[in-house]
């Protein structure tokens, strides 16, 4: 079985990433940035996989388990955050939110 170049995977990984950026800046309502942003983690996720596997150590692989652990934390805490939004104001446009600033 033919092996994929490590370039291929990073450029896979900026792909990812600048998809994850168009999301973040164009869309408005808070769960689609939300998921944009969580494009932009696995985007590094990816990367650090793919560097870990070209140089055959364990530590970028570590890494990216330790992240995918925090992504949940974040995910759980940030769907409950956006959904207490939602129930309060009943929209999670960002635009709208933006009097939360204090």
């Amino acid at each position: 079985m033919a092996e994929v170049p490590t370039a291929y995977y990073i450029a896979l990984s900026g792909i990812l990433f600048a998809l994850g950026m168009i999301g973040v800046l164009t869309r408005r309502t808070a769960v689609m940035v939300f998921l944009s942003v969580e494009l932009m983690l696995n985007a590094a996720n990816l990367s650090l996989v793919a560097f870990a596997r070209a140089w055959g150590d364990l530590v970028g692989q570590t890494a990216v388990f330790i992240v995918m652990t925090l992504a949940a934390a974040e995910v759980a805490i940030g769907l409950a955050i956006i959904v207490a939004i939602f129930r309060k104001r009943e929209t999670t446009n960002v635009d709208d939110l933006a009097s939360l600033k204090g």
